[in-house]
């Protein structure tokens, strides 16, 4: 279960963690460009907060196949106002920064961010692990191969993918223990470089990558594994979600990072029910 302390304060659940997505890009593959400006942003957090939402994850650099490639200052240009009138609203919420950029990750962790969530799990920025490390925040470090550049084209893995996960957790952990005691949450990176069935087999046996009993994220909301299996469009891909979310909370799972969080807190509740009867 999580645990983490930051800003002063120490963050403790007997439960998974739902994490809901608030991205501020123009172009993410499900909702890019649904909540533009302030307003827009604080009534959807309002929503997720009603909803049960326990961390927002804030998110300014798509990821999505094809999607642009933003520099350092337009992702801070995008992420920091956001991050400012989220923090004033909700003051003593968790909030997550998406961002592989050692640069974006400070200065938001300045202005009020708890945890940074690294799709790169520090291969894409070198000062990120350092950084991370001797400040000791809390961080999700995720599984991915290849490089920026080639995300989603090249070391596509379709094979041994829990040793292969694994085995990077146990590099970039290391690097991190270097500084001392870390607060670190696991995210075997579904989606990311791995073909559809490597992605359902991290689904099935999350205990096999599983290091040091530390929480493990799963984020499968509306992927691909899910609307391509069914042969659906990612706004189709709710109840996929869902069924997905279920398995991953029975195989161990912590945290799920979600779009959609009232469907996410009702699938928690549930499996708490059948777990705790």
């Amino acid at each position: 279960m999580l645990r983490l302390t930051s800003r002063g304060h120490f963050f403790s659940f007997d439960r998974p963690v739902v994490m809901g997505i608030m991205n501020v890009t123009p172009d993410s593959f499900y909702d890019g460009g649904k909540y533009q400006g302030l307003t827009a942003i604080l009534e959807h957090c309002h929503k997720m907060v009603l909803e049960g939402a326990d961390i927002l994850d804030i998110g300014a650099f798509s990821t999505r196949p094809g999607s642009e490639q933003i520099s350092d200052k337009e992702e801070i240009d995008r992420s920091i106002p956001a991050l400012r009138a989220i923090r004033k609203e909700f003051p003593d919420i968790l909030i997550s920064i998406d961002t592989f950029r050692q640069s974006v990750a400070n200065q938001c962790i300045e202005e009020g961010a708890d945890i940074i969530n690294d799709i790169s799990g520090g291969l894409f920025d070198e000062k990120m692990i350092p950084y991370i490390g001797k400040n000791h925040i809390p961080y999700i470090l995720m599984h991915i191969t290849g490089t920026l550049e080639g995300m989603h084209k090249e070391e596509i893995i379709s094979e041994n993918v829990h040793e292969k996960v694994r085995e990077f957790f146990e590099k970039q952990v290391n690097k991190l223990l270097e500084f001392g005691e870390q607060q670190i949450i696991l995210d075997p990176g579904i989606g990311f470089n791995k073909t559809i069935e490597c992605n359902f087999g991290l689904l099935k046996d999350i205990d096999k990558y599983r290091i040091n009993n530390w929480p493990v994220l799963i984020g499968i909301s509306r992927k691909s594994l899910i609307y391509k299996t069914l042969n659906i469009s990612p706004k189709e891909a709710l109840n996929g979600t869902n069924t997905l979310n279920t398995i991953a909370l029975l195989n161990g799972a912590d945290i799920l990072r979600v779009h959609d969080v009232k469907e996410a807190v009702e699938t928690v509740r549930l499996w708490l029910k059948v777990k705790r009867s």
